[in-house]
């Protein structure tokens, strides 16, 4: 094999051999990393040297070049040792995130589904067992590692502090830190940033590397930052914005009711999610900025900014955007391509992002939307991808794409700065994107695992969910009939996707086709923290309801517990939360026994129902050594119940039950026994009862791997269709 043939395939680029080597020119003599940065919320980039790195690279590559022929022949050997046990040659896994079976069923029924019912009836179809809690970054977790979550350590999206009760990723932790050199002639110091993954355990195709079985993982949630294994991964969810948020857009308007950044308010009085950017314009033209990175080196702070200008033109509904010596035209209602922003931080080094632009009005009032700034990934300031310039390559190859975890702008729709039509152009785009580069890797994969996780299942139900549900309370003054087949489209759309793929599926191939939960409506919130403040658990400090978030004016010294998140709730444990009240044992047991009992016999009196279905207390239904950091209260909720907005982020609302009447219609952060996912194969699968617990050895048994002992689930019985 040639040095060129393996580069090919250790990237899964074949026939790119001179975009490879120019990559790796690149990387050795211009640097894409010129400032290595940290984004985080409030805490903007730290900047370090980038001499020490291209020495690295350089002393690195040259090893790897000097070696390559004994690595070879050891590679060579143990492939062979391993296309021995294996029941297969090729694994490809397409993930649906949310795909619900009742709805494949439905559109079965309704002659909708070609592909995926035909698929059923050759090889198989089954609801899967999801998580506890049945949230996507728990699910998937569980499936990258075959654990449930108290061995991943991940049970939401966010967790909270437990030193301050304040919120944090719960499975990414980037640092900051500042060193002195001490053998630098002159005093000198550096800053470094790390990142790190939370998630616990060991991910499936780390442990096929281990066996020299190639990988190739493609936007999988939480894996980010990614982890180093033989293969390579393009990181999905929690891979944040420029800005350090997980999805910040930003919307220039000449409306005068905007009060500035921060002080736009919604249909529903609440505040933007997004930067809302006054307009100063006479009609004609007009002068802004875009808000990139805060910059924090030491003591000092640079806010960063690009200038732009933009020509108004009524007659022809369009407005010309100027930034730096780049025009484009932003016709309306339709997008821009992807334009790339530079924000410079001094001689050769800049922080480089992507975004697109929506002009949503031109008159009376000027409005353009753009998307959140994601990360650049042809030149990425954080590592989205392993290896790091894999993102390099693919931009080289593809072109621009979305890098940000939650790409789909779901905020942006829900606070009517752009309209469904334009949520769903967006969503779309975003799919076919990673469509294309789906297919290429397909076509170029020849053997060992490959899998990719399309989100676009789970946004667009969130959305629309309401147009399957005519009662559904936030229909109220809203279109109920333009895109009532929106859910059904999408469907049909990855339907498509699957009828592309059977067509390159080999004989010795497995397809697996895999979601991590159901869909359900949302038309109800339970907000627990104003359940548990009338019951006295709850305590603030003037004894009256507290509308701020995350927890403002609580006594914690007199709170018992609290709900933080989509999860559950906390008890306030002494030695666990700094200022804990309840002693862990027999006391904590007990206040956790007496608020399942008075939680299970909750009632709507409106709809006359119980909102909660069951409670589940993590020490009974979890296992592992990180059941003590998930909520000790998981919530199982009925259909059509969910915890309520302000319950998330730790606000007391004045009543426990409210109508949903956001975009955001449908979810499935309730009971996991009522929304599990989807489990179709291309074989004949004989257990009744899967498991996303199950997916991680059954991909090893594939590839004569027996499952490890710390694994929860166990290898799917699987067999060839005859």
């Amino acid at each position: 094999m040639s040095f060129g043939k393996h580069l090919n395939n250790f990237f899964a680029l074949k026939n790119h051999k001179l975009i490879i080597i120019a990559l790796l020119f690149s990387v050795l003599f211009f640097p894409v990393f010129e400032a290595d940065a940290y984004i985080g919320p409030g805490a903007g980039f730290a900047l370090a040297s980038s001499f020490f790195f291209l020495l690295v690279a350089i002393v690195l590559a040259f090893f790897t070049i000097i070696s390559f022929p004994v690595r070879a022949l050891i590679l060579l050997i143990k492939r062979r040792s391993n296309k021995k046990k294996a029941k297969i040659k090729r694994l490809l896994i397409i993930g649906f995130d949310g795909m619900d079976p009742e709805l494949c069923q439905q559109y079965f029924e309704n002659g909708k589904l070609p592909h995926l019912k035909q698929l059923s009836q050759t090889g198989s179809f089954t609801s899967l067992k999801t998580t506890t809690p049945a949230i996507s970054p728990v699910a998937w977790s569980t499936f990258s590692t075959g654990v449930n979550p108290g061995k991943h350590n991940i049970f939401d999206f966010f967790t909270r502090n437990p030193q301050n009760y304040l919120p944090v990723i719960s499975s990414t932790q980037i640092s900051t830190t500042r060193k002195k050199l001490k053998y630098s002639p002159i005093p000198f110091s550096v800053t470094r940033t790390t990142t790190k993954l939370l998630r616990k355990s060991t991910s499936v195709w780390k442990l096929l590397g281990e066996k020299k079985i190639f990988s190739t993982v493609l936007r999988v949630p939480i894996t980010f930052p990614p982890e180093k294994f033989y293969g390579v991964c393009l990181s999905a969810m929690c891979v944040p914005d420029l800005v350090g948020t997980q999805g910040r857009y930003s919307h220039f308007t000449s409306e005068v009711n905007s009060d500035g950044p921060e002080g736009q308010k919604t249909d529903e009085n609440r505040e933007a999610k997004g930067l809302v950017i006054p307009l100063k314009t006479d009609g004609k033209s007009f002068k802004t900025s875009i808000s990139g990175p805060i910059i924090r080196n030491g003591e000092k702070t640079l806010s960063l900014s690009v200038p732009v200008t933009g020509e108004i033109d009524a007659t022809q509904n369009l407005v010309r955007l100027t930034i730096k010596k780049e025009t484009i035209v932003l016709k309306k209602g339709e997008y821009s391509p992807w334009m790339k922003l530079e924000f410079r931080l001094g001689f050769r080094k800049q922080l480089s992002g992507i975004v697109r632009f929506l002009l949503t009005s031109v008159e009376p009032d000027t409005k353009i939307y753009m998307t959140p700034i994601n990360i650049d990934p042809e030149k990425p300031n954080l590592p989205i991808s392993s290896p790091y310039y894999y993102s390099v390559a693919l931009s080289k190859i593809h072109g621009p794409f979305s890098t940000l975890g939650l790409a789909e702008d779901t905020d942006a729709l829900d606070d009517e700065v752009i309209d469904e039509a334009g949520f769903l152009t967006q969503a779309y785009d975003i799919y076919d994107e990673r469509k294309r580069i789906f297919l290429d890797n397909l076509k170029k994969s020849k053997e060992g695992l490959l899998v990719n996780v399309f989100d676009t299942t789970d946004r667009i139900q969130h959305m629309f969910f309401r147009y399957l549900d005519p009662d559904h309370p936030a229909n109220q003054g809203k279109d109920t009939t333009k895109y009532r087949n929106t859910i059904e489209d999408l469907y049909g759309r990855m339907d498509d996707l699957v009828g592309e793929v059977q067509k390159q599926i080999k004989k010795d191939d497995l397809l697996l086709i895999v979601s991590d939960h159901g869909f359900k409506p949302f038309k109800w919130g339970v907000n627990l923290n104003t359940w548990l403040w009338q019951e006295g658990y709850l305590v603030t400090k003037n004894n009256l309801p507290s509308k701020e978030k995350w927890f403002a004016d609580i006594d914690w010294q007199k709170t018992r517990a609290f709900a933080f998140g989509l999860a559950g709730i906390f008890i306030n444990t002494k030695g666990r939360e700094s200022h804990g009240s309840v002693v862990p044992g027999s006391e904590k047991r007990s206040l956790l026994l007496e608020l399942k009992e008075k939680l299970e016999k909750l009632t709507d009196p409106a709809n006359d129902q119980k909102p909660i279905r069951r409670i589940i207390l993590a020490v009974d239904g979890l296992k592992g050594p990180y059941v003590n950091n998930a909520p000790d209260i998981i919530v199982g909720y009925e259909i059509g119940y969910r915890s309520s907005w302000d319950c998330a982020v730790g606000k007391i609302a004045a009543s426990v039950l409210e109508d949903n009447t956001r975009r955001w219609s449908g979810d499935h952060c309730i009971d996991p026994e009522l929304v599990p996912g989807v489990l179709f194969t291309n074989w004949k699968l004989k257990d009744e009862h899967p498991s996303l617990t199950d997916i991680a050895p059954t991909i090893l048994d594939m590839f004569g791997i027996k499952k490890q002992k710390f694994h929860d689930g166990t290898a799917l019985c699987l067999s060839p269709p005859e």
